[in-house]
C-alpha cells in the first residue's frame, strides 16, 4: 500500500493481484466490502478495466466523475452480473432485446433501455435511458454477485486511451481509486457494442467487441449505423459513453490515413520528416517492413488478417506513442467489418487529424 500524489484529494490504494480465473474469494469479499462501504474499485473485464461504484451509492458515482476527470454529461454503464438485475435497473425491455441477451450475455454488448428506479440519476447524466451490459470476466462476475450492479466507466483519466493492462490501471488509477484489482491483460482490448434500444429502429451507438453484423443477424433488422457510430463527428448529447468527447487520445498528435495503399502513408510520413518531425506509424504486421526508413519508429498492432488481434493491442499501441519520444504519429486505415468498425471508431476518436 502506498499513496500517490494527484489532482483533487489523495486516496489510499489497496492493490490486489489475482488469477482472473480462479481469483481469491478473500480478496474479492474485502473488495465487495468496500464496495458496500461507498468505495471506488477498480476491476477486469474481458474488454477493457472499468472503474467501479455500487449503483446504491450515488456519492460514491459522483467520485468516479472526479477521479476520472471526466465530465458530468457523459453517462455510465451499468454492470450487472445475472438478468435478475435487469428488472430493478430498466423498464420497458423490448422481446428484441432478449434475443439479444440469450446470444451476447454475459458478453461485450451493452443495451441502452428506459432507466429503472433503482438507476440513479448521477449515473446516467440525468438522462431517462441507462445502458446496461453483463460482462464475461469471472471476476467481474463474482464480485458484481456480492457487490449488486457497479456504475463503471472505464479506468482511465478521461480523453486517454483506455486501459488493457494491470500496468495501464496502476498508471492512471493509483492514488484514484481506493481497490485496484489487477488481473493482467484483458481479452478483447475495446469496449463494448452499444446500441441504442429506446428508439426504433435501434441505433448503433458505438461499435466494440460485439460485431454489429452478428446483432443484425439474430434481430433480423438492420441496426442504424452512423457517422457518430463510426467517429467521424461527435454528438451533441451523450446517452452513451464515447459519443461526446474526444477519446482514447495519446498526448502525441495522431494522424489517421485512410487511404488504402501504404504508399500513401509512407508519402505522409516522409512529408512529416521533411519538415523535422520525427515520426511513428501503427501499422499492421504485413506492412511493418515498408515503412522501415520512412518514419523513426514502428509501432506493429497485430495482423491484417486477424482484426480481433489487432483491437487486443490498439490501446497498448496508442499509450506507447507517449513513451517513444517522437513528434507526431500515423495510423493506418483498418477495414470497417467486424470488430473493424470499432478498431476504426477508436482511431478516429484518437486522431488529432484524419486524411481521407
Amino acid at each position: 500500500m502506498d499513496r500517490a500524489s494527484r489532482c483533487g484529494a489523495v486516496v489510499l490504494t489497496k492493490l490486489f493481484r489475482v488469477d482472473a480465473l480462479q481469483p481469491d474469494p478473500g480478496v474479492l469479499d474485502e473488495v465487495c466490502r468496500d464496495v458496500l462501504d461507498g468505495k471506488l474499485i477498480v476491476f477486469p473485464t474481458e474488454t477493457v478495466y472499468g472503474l467501479g461504484a455500487s449503483i446504491y451509492r450515488p456519492e460514491a458515482i459522483r467520485r468516479i466523475f472526479i477521479a476520472k476527470n471526466r465530465p458530468m454529461d457523459n453517462p455510465l454503464i451499468i454492470h450487472i452480473s445475472r438478468v435478475e438485475h435487469l428488472y430493478e435497473t430498466a423498464i420497458d425491455i423490448p422481446d428484441s432485446v432478449w434475443r439479444l441477451i440469450e446470444l451476447a450475455w454475459p458478453g461485450p454488448l451493452t443495451l441502452v433501455l428506459k432507466r429503472g428506479r433503482a438507476v440513479p440519476p448521477e449515473a446516467t447524466a440525468g438522462l431517462p435511458t441507462v445502458a446496461i451490459r453483463m460482462p464475461a470476466h469471472p471476476v467481474a462476475q463474482r464480485l458484481i454477485d456480492c457487490t449488486g450492479p457497479l456504475a463503471a466507466p472505464s479506468a482511465n483519466i478521461s480523453g486517454r486511451p483506455s486501459p488493457t493492462t494491470g500496468h495501464h490501471i496502476l498508471t492512471d488509477m493509483f492514488g484514484r481509486a481506493n481497490d485496484i484489482i489487477d488481473a493482467g491483460d484483458t481479452i478483447f482490448g475495446v469496449e463494448s457494442t452499444i446500441v441504442d434500444f429506446s428508439t426504433e429502429p435501434p441505433k448503433l451507438l458505438r461499435p466494440g467487441a460485439m460485431p454489429i453484423e452478428r446483432i443484425t443477424e439474430t434481430l433480423g433488422i438492420e441496426v442504424v449505423v452512423t457517422d457518430i457510430s463510426r467517429g467521424y463527428r461527435e454528438a451533441e448529447k451523450a446517452v452513451a459513453p464515447g459519443m461526446k468527447y474526444r477519446h482514447y487520445a495519446p498526448a502525441t498528435p495522431l494522424v489517421v490515413v485512410e487511404r488504402r495503399k501504404s504508399e500513401d502513408v509512407v508519402e505522409v510520413a516522409l512529408g512529416l520528416r521533411r519538415e523535422g518531425k520525427r515520426v511513428a506509424v501503427i501499422t499492421c504486421r504485413e506492412n511493418a517492413e515498408v515503412y522501415q526508413g520512412a518514419v523513426d519508429r514502428v509501432v506493429t498492432v497485430g495482423s491484417r488478417e486477424n482484426l480481433f488481434e489487432v483491437a487486443k493491442n490498439l490501446f497498448a499501441a496508442l499509450r506507447e506513442l507517449d513513451r517513444l519520444g517522437v513528434d507526431i504519429a500515423i495510423a493506418e486505415s483498418f477495414p470497417e467489418r467486424g470488430i473493424g468498425l470499432a478498431i476504426m471508431n477508436r482511431l478516429r476518436k484518437a486522431a488529432t487529424k484524419i486524411l481521407r
